[in-house]
């Protein structure tokens, strides 16, 4: 039994036999602590000064609207840079951007607009770090490890949303907001120092992507003609657009919904990162993955929001707000993995490119109609509205991939992804 465990422990955690994978994990789980204290703080500061759902979503907006403006040239520039000093940079100017929402957290009375300046400067830095950073996780390991180096990435990802929130709300509760933005601010030096230490011969290099016209569309054409990541692509616009936009809907939920304060929207923010944390690390044992997966995942998602949607009180909000953790991680990592694994290597950075941008660059579109729909009818109707999404995503999911390969449903992952994937 004792060996048992301690097999599927390795098989688990193998991606930390690499130093570079080592580092990279260290140093991102203390900087994305930070960088959902900052989120939720922003959230909570203007939903503090405005008590409007609709500013809320407009929050939400500037945050990934350069995702979706200048999400593809971001992950060109990620396809032709090295990718480690390309990091680099953007986390020192993410840090910056921190440092300045520090100072306005500290005034007073903070002007709203400027607010949202700052949160357009950080949506640009999260453009050119989704691509570069996601893209050198695969080169940290060998071929064989992506999945599971994907996995744990995800599971990081997720862990920092459990911590993060909680020490927002501690640190508001008790300090004030300008603490949770200064402490994030500190935060990116662990991810900073992490990345300068790295041995840069021990990084697979993808061959870097020449200069030329059309090389962005010259992305979207190849991502159309594989099913594996056309399909995963246009489920993740859908879901990314109503579901995903938890920063929004959450708090307006627990304000208006279940007449809670800001501890309790952390502990139900809390929750659900645990759910994801608990998924992550569920799938990185995992060796295959098709848009089955996907399909699958997407339709417990939207039964899981659905639930939450009717939930009477905080009681029965908690364990859902988990199982929303779980299938919403779920069907992340599921579209993620064949991304990061289906592509071939001097296209991955245009294709996760275009993943952040159905993925985060939906946001700025349905932050704003969900802060709405939550203003003019409930917050549990902005919630129906992202179940009703990832259901019609499941739906159309199958019945496209049934379309276009009906021969194979869940299909393994190559070890060797070939370039040349056609569609049937």
């Amino acid at each position: 039994m004792t060996r048992r465990l301690a097999g599927a422990t390795r098989a688990t955690f193998r991606s930390f036999e690499s130093r570079n994978f080592r580092l990279f994990f260290g140093g991102q789980l203390v900087s994305q602590v930070g960088n959902w204290m900052t989120l939720v703080a922003q959230a909570l500061l203007v939903l503090e000064l405005t008590d409007d759902g609709l500013a809320v979503g407009i929050l939400a907006a500037c945050q990934f609207a350069p995702v979706l403006l200048f999400g593809a040239w971001a992950g060109l520039v990620a396809d032709r840079s090295d990718k480690r000093r390309l990091l680099l940079i953007v986390q020192t100017a993410a840090m910056a951007q921190s440092l300045a929402l520090a100072g306005l957290a500290f005034m007073e009375n903070p002007p709203v607009p400027a607010i949202y300046v700052l949160a357009l400067l950080g949506g640009f830095a999260i453009a050119f770090d989704n691509p570069a950073r996601r893209a050198l996780v695969v080169d940290l390991v060998p071929q064989t490890d992506v999945h599971n180096a994907v996995s744990l990435n995800s599971a990081l990802m997720t862990s920092s949303r459990v911590v993060g929130p909680a020490l927002a709300g501690l640190l508001i509760v008790t300090l004030g907001f300008g603490w949770a933005f200064l402490v994030d601010a500190v935060s990116y030096l662990a991810v900073i120092g992490a990345l300068w230490i790295m041995d840069p011969a021990a990084i697979r290099s993808s061959p870097a992507t020449p200069r030329g016209r059309g090389q962005v569309r010259e992305g979207l054409a190849y991502v159309r003609g594989v099913p594996e990541l056309w399909i995963p692509l246009v489920m993740m616009a859908a879901v990314g657009t109503f579901a995903f936009n938890f920063q929004v809907v959450m708090p307006l939920f627990v304000d208006r919904t279940l007449e809670q304060s800001v501890t309790t929207f952390t502990l139900l923010f809390s929750f659900v990162s645990l759910g994801s944390l608990m998924g992550a690390l569920a799938t990185a044992r995992r060796t295959t993955v098709g848009v089955g997966h996907v399909v699958v995942s997407s339709a417990l998602f939207a039964g899981a929001l659905a639930a939450f949607a009717l939930a009477p009180n905080l009681e029965v909000a908690l364990p859902l707000g988990f199982l929303i953790g779980v299938t919403s991680i779920a069907f992340l990592t599921s579209s993620t993995a064949i991304v990061q694994v289906r592509s071939a290597p001097h296209m991955r950075g245009r294709v996760l490119a275009l993943q952040a941008i159905v993925f985060l660059g939906s946001t700025p579109v349905g932050g704003p109609i969900l802060g709405w729909i939550c203003d003019a009818t409930s917050p549990r109707v902005g919630v129906l509205v992202g179940g009703l999404a990832a259901a019609g995503a499941a739906a159309w999911g199958a019945a496209a991939y049934r379309r276009s390969r009906d021969d194979t449903w869940v299909e393994r992952v190559d070890a060797d992804p070939a370039p040349d994937l056609s569609p049937a």
